[in-house]
């Protein structure tokens, strides 16, 4: 095993012992470092020979390769999350990718629905199928709690605290949060217990998770995408939508309700308030088309 891949090997460790990181995160951290030690073997470099040069040549490489700003800004921050932790175990003097600059992103505001339109999703379900009372349950959770659809998959009875009105939510690198839980989640996965969960063979292992199929093991992320498909098919919703819709769904109406930012940020389980932010730029855009629409002297 050459050093690099030595290296490598070890910051995955670290990201997934110390860091805590999901499966998700760890893989893409791993395939940039490769990117950079394929170039680096290529051209003869070892770990501790690379300086700013070669990463800016690196940088340039991937801009002629025809990779977008945002697939280069996730490799360039793969690659000094790789040297922090090489200059953490002193296996190097500097950090060469300290002065590394990211791209410039045009920031994307994500879809939102309005709030009939999320009654309107949730209405769509059959109360008759087995499915209806689950789906349902299913959507009012992810509107009314602002989970992640990984974090619905996951959701088990032992993490509702309804004398406390609380839902515990294991989130990213198994961070945890505590989410308000309100009377309509706590109505709904009532119904959906006693109308079709308890009518279920459970497979072993699953009796804990909230949400199962008609197998009785727990619900897929794919599962879940397509039943959302499905239900904006049948209110013939143009609006291109996805689980996490819901969760800036969630957010973006928070504020225009008046929530506190920082409130919001702890409910979503974003590492930083940046993140949070894009949804004071939804709700300046919902300002602005209020403006436009209602002010007498737009409206003549």
């Amino acid at each position: 095993m050459s050093a690099w891949s030595r290296y490598i090997t070890e910051f995955v460790s670290y990201l997934k012992i110390e860091k805590g990181l999901s499966n998700n995160s760890i893989v893409a951290y791993e395939n940039d470092s490769n990117k950079l030690k394929n170039y680096c073997e290529d051209n003869n470099l070892s770990v501790k020979e690379v300086q700013y040069a070669h990463l800016k040549n690196f940088v340039a490489e991937l801009y002629d390769l025809g990779l977008s700003a945002r697939s280069q800004a996730r490799i360039i921050s793969g690659i000094k999350q790789f040297y922090a932790y090489l200059l953490l175990e002193n296996l190097v003097i500097n950090d060469p990718s300290e002065l590394l600059e990211q791209p410039k992103i045009g920031r994307k505001l994500p879809e939102v629905m309005t709030i009939e339109e999320i009654d309107d999703l949730i209405d769509a379900n059959n109360l008759e199928k087995p499915e209806g009372y689950r789906n349902r349950a299913m959507l009012e959770v992810l509107y009314s709690c602002g989970l992640r659809v990984s974090e619905l998959v996951e959701l088990k009875f032992s993490d509702l605290f309804y004398d406390e009105g609380f839902v515990r939510v294991i989130g990213k690198g198994n961070k945890e949060r505590l989410v308000p839980l309100s009377k309509s989640v706590e109505l709904e996965i009532q119904k959906y217990s006693e109308k079709t969960r308890s009518k279920l063979k459970i497979k072993k292992g699953h009796e804990n998770f909230i949400f199962l199929n008609r197998r009785g093991s727990k619900l897929t992320r794919v599962m879940i995408f397509l039943i959302i498909k499905e239900l904006a098919l049948k209110i013939d919703l143009k609006k291109k939508i996805s689980p996490h819709t819901f969760r800036h769904s969630f957010a973006t109406h928070l504020i225009e309700g008046g929530a506190n930012l920082r409130a919001i940020q702890e409910m979503l389980g974003h590492e930083s308030i940046i993140t949070t932010e894009i949804y004071t730029h939804l709700d300046q855009r919902f300002l602005k088309d209020a403006i436009l629409t209602y002010h007498p002297r737009n409206a003549r």
